[in-house]
């Protein structure tokens, strides 16, 4: 009897603290809300391809965060974005601003794409160009003449 009532204490108190670990954190629905529209802006730094509110990252996490406390702190959207591109630079947003330290990121791609293009377009030319369509001399027709009967008698 002692042993089951043993067991049953322990069977509870592992179950208080498993609830406690994995039960969510008390989260205001309004800071929630405002944290996921500002990190849809923003864009993981480890995954780089994924806005802050999708990833998984540990870095994600802490950014999340700290938006959180931001937001709690009284900050303005402007002001919270602010404070990240002070921090991390204007690459963390998805759509950085149009300055002169960001005109790589805008017409960067255009331009690589555009270079490819037209390297692709003039090496092809060139190909096109070195390959002629001259008639065979009698040397070579004899020699074209002579593999075509072989392949005839095979």
């Amino acid at each position: 009897m002692k042993r089951g009532l043993l067991i049953l204490a322990l069977a509870f108190a592992a179950l208080a603290a498993h609830a406690k670990e994995a039960a969510p954190m008390a989260v205001d629905e309004v800071v929630e809300k405002r944290m996921v529209a500002i990190s849809d802006e923003l864009r993981c730094l480890v995954c780089q391809n994924e806005s802050l509110s999708g990833s998984h990252a540990e870095l994600a996490n802490d950014l999340r965060t700290e938006i959180r406390t931001l937001i709690k702190d009284g900050k303005s959207d402007a002001e919270i974005l602010d404070f990240m591109v002070a921090r991390y630079g204007d690459f963390v947003r998805y759509r950085p601003p149009l300055k002169g330290t960001t005109l790589l990121l805008w017409f960067g791609p255009g331009a690589l794409f555009a270079l490819g293009l037209f390297a692709l377009i003039r090496y092809l030319r060139r190909r096109n160009a070195e390959i002629s369509d001259a008639p065979l001399n009698a040397e070579e027709q004899s020699q074209a003449d002579a593999l075509l009967q072989n392949e005839d008698e095979k």
